[in-house]
């Protein structure tokens, strides 16, 4: 059921952006009357699941769901129609058309898809919030795994800039040792001293290879008790509220660190040291109690961090989902800027459908869902302003061309460029689904 639900969204999301973009170049091309022979939800080598016709278009869904595409008369695309090609052009034809009329026919694609992200995220800004953890929380700092230790990190540092960006929010760090290219100047707050470090790029490459930014940090909190779970903690006087500072006579102050050492001292019989408000009085007691075989109090620890939310009128909606879309839009930029450098090596994390679909929440969450998707709707239109044939991006490259040239390239160079164009995405196409392969089955 959980890969059901996976798989449904997926399709219904993928559907969503294929019609959206296609809808953008149809509804340009009709607009200056263009003739579009097809409109296609998916592809349809061989035969198709349904068609119907209205007016001069062919409107219809393929079986092989891979995108969808309109054909436009008069213009060199996938469908490599060399027939009509050869044809005298037609006034309702695509090459007839002045150059700057084809130009906003094959960017209007990309537009609709910036504009659908800007929407949904109104929407979601609107109707959920924005949901953020600012930095200013971590007034403890963070906790680090193994892999942070390594990379010079220690327990209790606040991270004030990383690369030069300064943190605002908790999730930025990941984001800032993730995506990079070259080695990054870190600079935190450690003992109420500024420290800087420099992480090289081999270390931040192994970091990601290796996984090792799962669960990397955690925001310190002292060791507060939010409730106790035993009669053997009942019995030493704990309570609701007691804050544990201390350990066998040493200063222990926060629950990473009980997490380390108690498990060393299961069963023994230990001597809290506590700080109790009573009556705007700040009480230190010490307690005796035996620990459980696993090393444990009999109490729950309070989480003092939250989730906040910004929320939004309709009318403020409106400037964050502009504000949500840029930001998507450069941060996917960046990402498309460090995968071409060799050595930052994440084009080994290149995904394929599993990839995304596994992006989509195993059970039903519309906010998700359309969060998802507007992400989804900011990489397809980044990915296809790229500026390589067969994608509308290489499409604009020769209209520009025309454009500032007066020279149109020819048909003959148009279909070689389309075909080139055609395999460099099949291969981009084999190669990332083969690395969802690996992943799944041998790495």
């Amino acid at each position: 059921m959980d890969i059901l639900i996976k798989v449904v969204q997926f399709f219904m999301s993928l559907s969503l952006l294929v019609i959206i973009h296609e809808l953008g170049h149809f509804l340009a091309a009709r607009m200056f009357g263009i003739r579009v022979e097809k409109f296609y939800l998916f592809f349809d080598p061989w035969f198709s699941i349904f068609k119907f016709r209205r007016g001069q278009t062919e409107y219809g869904m393929g079986w092989l769901p891979l995108g969808g595409y309109v054909k436009i008369a008069g213009m060199i695309d996938e469908s490599m129609d060399t027939e009509q090609m050869a044809a005298e052009p037609q006034p309702d034809e695509f090459r007839s058309k002045p150059a700057w009329q084809r130009l906003i026919v094959m960017v209007a694609g990309v537009v609709m898809n910036v504009v659908l992200a800007f929407v949904i995220y109104c929407g979601i800004s609107y109707h959920w919030g924005e949901p953020y953890m600012p930095a200013e929380d971590a007034k403890w700092g963070y906790v680090w795994n193994k892999t942070g230790h390594e990379l010079g990190f220690e327990d209790g540092d606040k991270v004030l800039s990383i690369g030069g960006n300064q943190i605002t929010e908790v999730d930025q760090i990941l984001n800032e040792l993730l995506i990079t290219a070259d080695d990054r100047e870190v600079v935190v707050e450690r003992a109420g001293a500024e420290h800087t470090f420099t992480i090289p790029l081999e270390q931040l490459v192994k970091m990601r290879q290796e996984e090792g930014y799962k669960n990397m940090y955690a925001m310190r909190m002292p060791f507060e008790i939010d409730s106790v779970a035993t009669d053997e903690a009942v019995a030493a006087g704990l309570v609701r509220g007691d804050r544990l500072v201390a350990l066998n006579g040493e200063e222990v102050r926060y629950f990473d660190e009980y997490k380390q050492l108690l498990p060393t001292l299961a069963g023994q019989s230990v001597k809290l040291g506590i700080e109790r408000d009573s009556a705007n009085v700040v009480v230190a007691r010490e307690m005796e109690i035996t620990l459980a075989d696993d090393g444990t109090i009999g109490v729950l620890a309070r989480n003092p961090f939250e989730v906040r939310t910004r929320h939004y009128s309709f009318f403020e909606s409106i400037p964050a989902g502009l504000r949500l879309t840029g930001e998507e839009i450069s941060g996917y930029w960046k990402q498309i800027k460090t995968i071409v450098v060799p050595e930052s090596k994440l084009y080994e994390e290149l995904g394929g459908f599993l990839s995304i679909g596994n992006v989509f929440p195993d059970e039903w969450d519309w906010e998700r869902f359309w969060r998802t998707t507007a992400l989804l709707s900011v990489i397809l239109a980044v990915m296809n302003i790229l500026p390589i044939p067969a994608l509308d991006g290489g499409h604009v490259l020769f209209l520009l061309w025309e454009v500032i040239t007066r020279r149109k390239p020819s048909d003959k160079f148009l279909e070689y460029a389309q075909m080139f164009g055609l395999i460099v995405l099949f291969a981009l196409l084999l190669y990332a689904n083969g690395n969802d392969i690996y992943r799944l089955f041998i790495k």
